[in-house]
């Protein structure tokens, strides 16, 4: 396709979103209250809207679903707090969790606030399409007003992460209204919805928390190519930045960067090919990423500052284990890179040698080829691939790249390698989900069916404690036990590559307030302290 017109494109684009919200009452005007912002591609668009029922702030990625507040939420520090709820208790058996409840708080439609809602909201998540896996709740039961008790169907020191992000919705829910005119007790309220371009909130005024100073919020949901052009529009307060953008700066506009453990590489298929498909029909297994010493030489081989520098600008550090951020992450089950001759030495020591000259080395027949899945739309991940096959080469290993769909990609994650990323700061799903033994079951989640019993038992032991500190370290335990475990320096089901961070420009009077580091997809996680400091927008 002509890239003039890729780019004429996304410039009519822009000029139509800068112009529809201009007329909707956005950063245009001359309020210093208002405040436009433009979705990171991780907040898309809600199809059935602002609803936290059906994922909105909740599920795959997690983020400040404005309209809503929750049980728990994330200080400055990082640190887990009671929101709508005064404090909590585990169980000595880990079963049971009671949680007590706010008794001044109010929706916005003026009805009142108390267990039922926290009940009734966490029992129809469990039961409809929630983006949240609530399949571990057994049942949540109103005490009284001011308490409610969650039983488990088995212990799991996790289960704070999901309190902290489910928002809470009125018993008096309506599923087939609410994503269009939700009802909740955060900070605002949904004034109304242009689909496809833009929703306006505005203040809720009867949250019981600090009044924002921001009256009025734009959420723009643009495509990734107009960022940078909006920014350069002047009118956007908040803008992501692209990795094509990173070393670009814009008038009137500061660069803001944070963490948040996001963790980019390569799934490499753990299974031998024997024939086997999935309940899909899915093939299972693949002979070259199944031997060991490939895993191993392409963790020591790859130069992942390299990655960091030439694709990020240096707005990433290296990722050894996915979790390395984490309170959880073992340092120990991390490896040594960018020793191409040790990789080398690897494979020579795995069978693995160059017989044909062809720079490609091969064992019993078989070269060491594979393919490599990547999702085109995002330049960050299609670079990374990019230069991971060319470092990949230079020890001897060929990755055919091949760009496709996540339909596609998750069918073939099984037999290929895929280029994966993961976020969430829950070990449940950052370690339990991605590397636990399971069947194949299509679920993206532990991709290449990765299986260690020692490291399920520590996983299982990590769930199961109600110490969160015991559990942190049963969790770094899994990456590297007796020889083998998720980490590179044991089995190596990957070759986590980078960290990249959440990067935005922010126009220059924004204060931001301070930001708890690694929830940077997350950039409206405080937007009550955020501030204008000059005295126009």
């Amino acid at each position: 396709m002509d890239k003039k017109l890729l780019i004429g494109g996304a410039v009519v684009l822009v000029v139509i979103i800068v112009a529809a919200f201009a007329l909707m009452g956005g950063s245009t005007d001359s309020d210093p209250t208002h405040l436009t912002v433009a979705a990171h591609s991780n907040i898309v668009e809600p199809e059935s809207g602002f609803n936290p029922l059906t994922g909105w702030g909740c599920g795959h990625q997690n983020y400040n679903p404005l309209v809503q507040s929750c049980l728990f939420k994330a200080d400055e520090n990082g640190d887990i707090v009671p929101d709508l709820a005064t404090d909590y208790s585990i169980s000595s058996d880990g079963l049971t969790w009671t949680v007590n409840v706010r008794n001044d708080v109010k929706f916005s439609d003026n009805s009142t606030f108390d267990a039922n809602d926290v009940a009734f909201t966490f029992n129809t998540a469990k039961d409809t399409e929630s983006d949240l896996d609530l399949t571990n709740i057994d049942k949540v039961t109103a005490v009284n007003d001011t308490c409610v008790e969650f039983k488990l169907v088995e212990p799991r020191s996790t289960f704070i992460y999901d309190l902290r992000y489910l928002g809470i919705v009125p018993e008096e829910y309506d599923e087939s209204t609410y994503g269009e005119n939700p009802v909740g007790t955060g900070p605002y309220v949904l004034d109304h919805w242009d689909k496809g371009q833009q929703a306006i909130f505005t203040l809720n005024d009867n949250y019981y928390g600090d009044t924002p100073y921001f009256t009025q919020i734009t959420l723009l949901f643009p495509e990734e190519a107009t960022w940078l052009e909006l920014a350069k529009s002047g009118d956007v307060d908040v803008v992501p930045v692209a990795t094509s953008a990173l070393n670009q700066t814009v008038d009137g506009y500061q660069f803001y960067e944070v963490s948040a453990g996001r963790a980019q590489g390569v799934s490499l298929p753990y299974l031998e090919d024997t024939g086997l498909v999935s309940p899909a029909g899915s093939k299972i297994g693949n002979n070259v990423t199944a031997d060991k010493a490939i895993r191993e030489a392409l963790n020591v081989g790859v130069d992942r500052q390299a990655m960091c520098d030439e694709i990020f600008s240096g707005h990433a550090t290296p990722e050894f284990t996915s979790v390395d951020t984490r309170t959880y992450a073992n340092p120990d089950a991390m490896v040594a890179d960018s020793d191409v001759d040790a990789a080398k030495e690897i494979l020579k020591e795995g069978g693995w040698t160059d017989t044909d000259g062809d720079g490609i080395v091969e064992k019993d027949g078989v070269k060491a080829s594979f393919d490599l899945y990547y999702p085109p739309d995002y330049l960050d991940r299609q670079s990374l691939s990019t230069v991971f096959a060319e470092q990949a080469k230079e020890i001897g290993i060929e990755v055919n790249l091949v760009g496709a769909d996540w339909d596609t990609i998750y069918q073939n994650m099984y037999s290929s390698a895929a280029l994966m990323q993961q976020t969430s700061p829950d070990p449940y799903k950052s370690i339990y989900q991605q590397y636990h033994s399971k069947e194949a079951d299509d679920f993206y989640m532990n991709p290449n069916l990765y299986n260690n019993s020692d490291s399920d038992k520590l996983m299982e032991e990590a769930m199961h404690t109600s110490d969160l500190t015991q559990a942190d370290s049963l969790w770094a335990q899994s990456a590297l036990v007796n020889g083998g475990g998720w980490g590179p320096a044991g089995d190596a089901p990957f070759v986590w590559l980078v960290n990249y961070d959440y990067n935005y420009f922010i126009k220059d009077g924004i204060d931001i307030g301070n930001q708890p580091d690694g929830f940077g997809n997350d950039v409206l996680i405080n937007i009550c302290d955020w501030t204008r400091t000059n005295s126009t927008a």
